[in-house]
């Protein structure tokens, strides 16, 4: 399945490792590996990248669109992040 990343752009759901937040130093480290080995794609099209998008083939995908919204529409029903609510906060 194609899931829309913003912009016109679409990567297979069934290719996706992982959808990350761009903000801690080991994920910008490995944004800049990818830049190097010339595995990034740039998809956030001059935007802020506000995810990245992992692959099973090694290839980093940024987008504009926040983790949550890319979660989202891959379909995951979550929202519990650390602290954030969730089973066992009642």
């Amino acid at each position: 399945m194609l899931v829309n990343i913003g912009f016109g752009s679409f990567v297979s759901s069934e290719r996706l490792v992982g959808v990350l937040s761009p903000d801690s130093a080991p994920i910008k480290r490995m944004m800049q590996d990818a830049r190097e080995r010339g595995a990034l794609i740039d998809a956030s099209y001059g935007r802020r990248t506000r995810s990245v998008l992992v692959t099973d083939g090694g290839y980093i995908i940024l987008s504009a669109l926040a983790s949550e919204a890319v979660a989202e529409r891959l379909g995951y029903a979550g929202g519990a992040e650390d602290g954030e609510g969730g089973a066992g906060d009642e």
